[in-house]
């Protein structure tokens, strides 16, 4: 079955640190770019990393706090978001190959 899952989100409190995975199935995802998104609730789904065969990129928003990888070995890409505030809240999706997650929710709060 061709799918993205994504795991690894929870509640974390500010400034705390998260490492999300995203698992491909059915297809080998070092093929093709991969982004991040996330949507926030009462608000439209916004971009907040890619990685390419030629690297990465970031908004401004997330640029130096998040950080998106690759395991060719296990078809996974991560993406590690440290100095977590309040204002990242929301559902993170990852997407490539025209495929979209199921998304993992991610909290930040006291």
């Amino acid at each position: 079955q061709v799918q993205l899952v994504e795991s690894g989100g929870g509640l974390v409190q500010p400034g705390g640190s998260l490492r999300l995975s995203c698992a491909a199935s059915g297809f080998t995802v070092s093929r093709y770019a991969v982004n991040w998104h996330r949507q926030a609730p009462g608000k439209g789904r916004d971009w907040v990393a890619s990685i390419t065969g030629d690297g990465t990129n970031y908004p401004d928003s997330v640029r130096g706090r998040f950080t998106i990888s690759r395991d060719n070995s296990k078809n996974t890409v991560y993406l590690q978001m440290n100095d977590l505030t309040p204002e990242d809240t929301a559902v993170y999706y990852c997407r490539a190959n025209a495929l979209w997650g199921q998304g993992t929710q991610v909290t930040v709060s006291s």
